[in-house]
């Protein structure tokens, strides 16, 4: 059926990208690879059962989605516009420059609070694979790091060398990394089926599957938000839509594909993950908050047992959880050097960003820039008080942002497409209605979770808080702090760069309409 459609930006600027250097595969490999799934169910899912029991698998499930819902979001604007701005230009195209400036400070930002979180973790299991739990089972040690920064500094090398070389190696560790979890999976529901498994596992029961039997909303909320965390990063897959071969259809193909196979993963490792080892707060059960920061470690040892073929796999788990560690780091700089790169083509950030390195087809100083930021966060939080817990909330607060952008995302496809949604059926759900309503959940959670820690007496939903100086009983949560801290820090630059450089401000580098009409591309 050919209708009117909106109009399609078929003038993208050439940023100096090596275009047609991915294919549908590679930009699935970068869209997974960026979750980080062993990582971010290692460093996760332990806080998630912490607010909501043994419903961790229904939260895995609802979480999805507004996942799904905003990659189909993803999928249709880059039909129409497949600039690497991504969120950024296109909520500049909906919304007007403000809004799509915060869109792209919203990637920024979240993808500058992850790699501390992520450098930690790569640094410890650096250690655990080499038996040295002294070193590794201290998160802040200075040796762990030492080691963190190195991996950023690695990973930024191979970002700065080229995309394809990044692709090729995501493709061995992330098929590494999916076998590794499903043999952990499918040995651990065997051991509990088995009665071979440990003396607190259980078997897998429906009224997991009841999102009503969770504690009370706001953990259910907060739940939901980690969840968020574990899915976020598969729109890396359309960061680099201007290096695939097919620009406007692979990219959101990879990013739907992404979201499926993450489903699946997360669900079929939380339920053996639950089942083995039960939800207790000692010994290997997922309450226990003394890992609940780490569960894969220890689960992997009590899964695999300790004769010589358990060695090997329970190291090898570790090893995957490092790799996913180091592989995410690598996969996060990549769309945040391709955000800033287009922000700095449309005149939104200064113009020695948009520098492309001439023989790596590359963005050169937004990738070094970034892995720079990244290293003297993960420095600073490694040092204040309590700083395990500092990152810890660093992650929920990141939860926000990534409700923001996704959101965002979403309701900038809505409206981009709105005066085509009566064309057909098809276009009313997947460019108006679906989109919508994952922005809807999205920004209700966001709204939730900053009401729950904005309160006046017990924060119960973050590990570190703070006390008003001219009312003690008043404590702020630490993910509010960080959150909005880093809201209003974006606010702040906008206002800095819209005094020095208003013509993007003013809507001279990036218009918001276009004469040019074609047919429906659905």
């Amino acid at each position: 059926m050919t209708t009117t459609a909106p109009p399609r930006f078929d003038e993208v600027p050439d940023k100096g990208l090596k275009g047609g250097a991915l294919s549908l595969v590679s930009s699935v490999v970068i869209g997974v690879a960026s979750t980080a799934p062993a990582y971010s169910l290692a460093a996760t899912l332990g806080f998630i059962v912490l607010f909501v029991g043994v419903q961790s698998p229904i939260i895995v499930i609802l979480a999805f989605v507004p996942m799904l819902f905003t990659a189909i979001g993803y999928q249709e604007l880059n039909k129409a516009d497949p600039d690497c701005g991504t969120t950024f230009t296109w909520a500049t195209r909906a919304f007007g420059p403000k809004t799509g400036w915060l869109g792209g400070w919203g990637i920024l930002a979240a993808d500058i609070l992850v790699m501390a979180s992520l450098a930690q973790v790569a640094g410890q299991y650096v250690f655990l694979l080499f038996n040295a739990d002294g070193i590794g089972g201290n998160a802040t040690s200075g040796w762990v790091l030492l080691v963190g920064i190195l991996w950023i500094v690695l990973m930024t090398y191979i970002c700065y060398v080229g995309v394809e070389l990044s692709a090729r190696l995501q493709k061995v560790l992330l098929t590494l990394e999916l076998i590794v979890l499903l043999v952990f999976a499918v040995v651990a529901l065997v051991k509990v089926a088995t009665d071979h498994a440990a003396s607190v596992s259980v078997g897998v029961s429906a009224s997991w599957f009841n999102p009503f039997d969770v504690p009370d909303f706001s953990s259910f909320i907060r739940g939901l938000l980690l969840m968020l965390f574990i899915y976020w990063g598969w729109d890396s897959a359309v960061s680099v839509n201007e290096e695939t071969k097919d620009p406007t259809r692979t990219p959101g193909r990879a990013a739907i594909i992404s979201t499926v196979m993450l489903l699946v993963t997360y669900t079929l490792v939380t339920l053996a993950a639950q089942s083995f080892a039960g939800i207790g707060d000692k010994g290997i059960g997922l309450g226990n908050p003394d890992h609940a920061g780490d569960v894969l470690s220890i689960l992997g040892k009590a899964v695999f047992g300790a004769g010589t073929f358990g060695t090997f796999m329970s190291h090898l788990l570790i090893l995957m959880v490092l790799t996913s560690a180091a592989a995410s780091t690598q996969t996060t700089i990549l769309p945040t050097a391709r955000t800033s790169l287009s922000m700095a083509t449309y005149r939104a950030l200064p113009k020695v960003f948009a520098k492309v390195h001439p023989r790596h087809l590359t963005p050169s100083v937004s990738t070094v820039a970034f892995g720079a930021v990244s290293i003297a966060l993960y420095a600073i939080l490694n040092y204040t008080s309590n700083a395990v817990y500092v990152i810890a909330d660093a992650v929920s607060a990141l939860g926000m942002m990534i409700a923001f952008y996704y959101g965002l995302t979403g309701f900038a496809c809505f409206w981009y497409y709105r005066k085509n949604l009566r064309s057909s059926p098809r276009n009313l759900w997947m460019q108006g209605l679906l989109p919508l309503l994952g922005g809807l959940i999205l920004f209700f959670a966001l709204g939730w979770s900053l009401k729950d820690d904005w309160v006046y007496s017990d924060v119960t939903t973050s590990y570190t808080s703070w006390h008003m100086p001219f009312s003690p009983h008043w404590i702020i949560g630490g993910v509010f702090l960080l959150g909005i801290g880093t809201f209003v820090l974006g606010l702040i630059l906008m206002a800095i760069w819209r005094l020095r450089a208003p013509a993007f401000f003013r809507g001279e580098t990036l218009t918001r309409e276009t004469e040019t009409l074609v047919p429906d591309i659905a």
